[in-house]
């Protein structure tokens, strides 16, 4: 159901509570019939601001909060049309409940894009509400009245009242039907700058995350697992295990092929799982990195069965002996998320009913997974979420509180799974690898008028975006995909096949752009003024082309985009839509004496429609990009024999200080339109930004990640 389909009676339900207050609350995506207000009356809303009798305004912020800010903007929103001010409530996380907040799932930058109009009409709703209340206490009329700071006041008299003050009358109102949203020219609070909500308490060391959880009666479990992909539990032997000091049990749940060693702490936990036993078995394929390749490379000789998209006659033009033919292959490693903050979980399974408490993404699913696994009614579950040490994809997948609570019920004591950085590393549902496999045809006017990408990935459904630019710019246009089946886990990693095949196309395109002695920029610009004035194919869904082109026209400019550099300074460009947003960067990287490279600035531009908290957005699409720094220099996941070769951070290697750039500048293309998603867009543009660079530096063309260019 779309958000416009949706009316304001069914995002805002009113009561009274405790105290004279009143909540409001409001579902987001799901039906509701209309609500008898009765004194005394709880409802369940969705996501809800409660005021008390004493003024006291707590925002409820819906969303898992993994480190994106969501937690801060969504009570920002609410905030700006209730009309209070952002230092006078109190935010907190609200509990996994859908009957209250519809679909409580972090990813896909989706949070603030999905539930930016509904929270609008709650908060204004609410504030109305306050102002029929007041009118109606002073007998005035409500367009004499209106609403500043968490009171109404009476333009006439002057006079004022407090919400807490109103809480109690306005709890007894009919719910309006319809309600006017604030002028964007009069927010105070949306598109200012807003510290993290938490920033106090992370500084300060409180105990904000699933890591932090003490419950009384509580074990630490450190757990045991196949040590490669395609082995199961055979046996495990405990005894050395059961005489290690705070060791009190040893169980293993066969369902999930692990054995549990539960102590007084995690060190005696982990002492005891370093004695531990156990043999494991052969039981399927033990997969190397050197087989994919092989098997992409086979699989990339013919075409997919049938196209993502097939414009035009790509053969006809690929096979004409007057174009010009330009062919590449690209390759993107496997990728761990490696959250600051490892899997952990706490489980306590007793009497028909768990209370579990930790890090997820997808809180109602984990809860689903969680009743089938220990036999238990969902609604004798309990979930918690804490703010979490990062998610980037990994903590869509439910398996942390799986385990915690089916090891909870086999010990038949409350437990906190904690996973060493090991286990992080080498239990990961991994961005898959891919190969990407380019075919271009340059005409004798200097046109590209064919482009082919046949792409390959492990497991991950579509290795490639056929909609994606270029298509509708070029004559002659065709992507093929596969998937190559493996026993080895994958799942989303940030910003899902984006992450891949930008770094794939925009180096490609940059390649063309040389061949063609264009400017790189100039290329793009001239093919998505095709794609406007003679659009090839299918034009429904895909990207904006103005949108697209502001994002590269402000790169251009603040970036000094061809104007000349100082001496050994070079820069790459690169842009990429993903989840609604736009974002183009410009890499600059500089020459050392000794001479190797680094990144020392990026220049980022980026459209994601109206920006909520300007410093929020800010940090989002900077992390992204020293995030897709760090992987297009450093990270890779490689295997063999089914085992992962990197094990902890001294092989599986992240961006350190000394390789960061020393300024990263990021400006948002102004706009009215409803906020689109942030925590992803700016990733992808990352890699391929600094591969142009390096070319541009050398000469060299790096078509494999990780770089690794400053040795070269």
């Amino acid at each position: 159901m779309s958000d416009q389909s949706v009316s304001r009676r069914h995002f805002l339900k009113v009561s009274s509570i405790a105290g004279g207050g009143i909540m409001f609350g409001f579902h987001l995506l799901t039906d509701a019939s209309p609500v008898k207000h009765a004194a005394g009356a709880i409802f369940s809303p969705n996501a809800y601001v409660s005021i008390d009798s004493n003024g006291l305004i707590t925002l409820m912020s819906p969303n898992p909060e993994i480190g994106q800010g969501v937690k801060t903007a969504l009570p920002m929103i609410l905030a700006e049309e209730l009309d209070v001010q952002w230092d006078k409530v109190v935010v907190e996380m609200a509990p996994l409940d859908q009957s209250k907040y519809g679909s409580q799932t972090t990813g896909g930058s989706g949070a603030v894009r999905t539930r930016y109009t509904p929270i609008r009409n709650a908060g204004a709703t609410a504030r109305q509400m306050m102002i029929t209340a007041a009118a109606q206490q002073w007998g005035a009329n409500e367009d004499d009245c209106y609403a500043e700071n968490a009171f109404v006041i009476h333009k006439p008299s002057g006079k004022k009242l407090a919400y807490g003050d109103l809480a109690a009358k306005a709890a007894l109102l009919p719910v309006p039907a319809n309600v006017k949203l604030k002028d964007p020219k009069d927010f105070k609070i949306i598109g200012t700058r807003v510290h993290n909500i938490d920033n106090h308490k992370i500084i300060t060391g409180k105990p904000l995350y699933g890591i932090d959880t003490r419950r009384e009666g509580m074990l630490f479990a450190i757990v045991a697992r196949p040590p490669a992909f395609g082995k199961s539990l055979k046996s495990f032997d405990d005894t050395e295990t059961r005489k290690v000091a705070g060791v009190k049990n040893v169980v293993a749940v066969p369902s999930r092929n692990l054995v549990a060693v539960l102590a007084t702490s995690t060190w005696a936990a982990k002492k005891g799982r370093d004695v531990l036993k156990v043999v494991w078995e052969e039981t399927s394929k033990l997969e190397s990195t050197a087989d994919h390749d092989a098997s992409f490379t086979e699989l990339l000789k013919n075409y997919s069965e049938k196209p993502g998209r097939n414009d035009g006659d790509v053969d006809a033009a690929l096979n004409n002996k007057d174009y010009k033919l330009v062919e590449a292959v690209y390759e993107t490693p496997a990728l761990s998320h490696a959250n600051m903050e490892p899997l952990n979980f706490f489980a306590d399974v007793k009497d028909g009913k768990v209370d579990l408490y930790g890090p997820t993404q997808v809180p109602a699913r984990l809860r689903t997974e969680v009743a089938k696994a220990v036999g238990v009614p969902e609604a004798n579950i309990t979930l918690g979420m804490p703010r979490q040490g990062g998610g980037f994809g990994r903590k869509l997948q439910p398996d942390n509180g799986v385990e915690a609570a089916l090891i909870s019920q086999a010990a038949k004591v409350p437990i906190q799974m904690l996973w060493m950085r090991e286990d992080d590393m080498q239990g990961d549902f991994y961005r898959p690898p891919s190969m990407f496999k380019y075919k271009a045809a340059i005409n004798s006017a200097n046109e590209l008028v064919a482009w082919h990408l046949n792409a390959a990935v492990l497991s991950g459904g579509r290795a490639s975006n056929p909609d994606g630019f270029p298509a509708r710019a070029v004559a002659n246009y065709r992507a093929d995909n596969h998937s190559l089946k493996t026993n080895i886990q994958t799942g989303p990693w940030r910003a899902p096949t984006s992450n891949s095949v930008a770094f794939a196309d925009e180096c490609f395109l940059d390649e063309l752009a040389h061949q063609m002695k264009k400017d790189p920029i100039a290329l793009r610009l001239e093919l998505l003024e095709k794609a406007k004035d003679q659009p090839v194919g299918k034009t429904d869904g895909g990207y904006d082309i103005a949108k697209y082109k502001s994002v590269i026209d402000l790169v251009a400019q603040i970036s000094g985009w061809g104007k000349p550099k100082k001496p050994n300074v070079y820069q790459g460009f690169a842009s990429h839509f993903s989840f609604s947003t736009y974002a183009a960067h410009v890499a600059e990287i500089t020459k050392l004496k000794d001479g190797t490279f680094r990144v020392t600035k990026v220049y980022s531009a980026v459209n994601c429609g109206r920006v909520v908290n300007q410093s929020g957005a800010e940090t989002q699409v900077e992390g992204a990009i020293i995030d897709g720094l760090s992987h297009a220099l450093f990270s890779k996941v490689t295997f063999d024999k089914g085992a992962v070769e990197q094990t902890n951070f001294h092989t599986y290697k992240f961006l350190r200080m000394k390789d960061a750039p020393i300024e990263v500048i990021v400006k948002f293309v102004p706009s009215d339109d409803a906020p689109t998603g942030l925590g992803e867009p700016g990733l992808p543009p990352m890699a391929p930004a600094v591969g142009n660079a390096i070319f541009a530096a050398t000469g060299i063309r790096y078509r494999k990640l990780p770089f690794e260019f400053a040795k070269a």
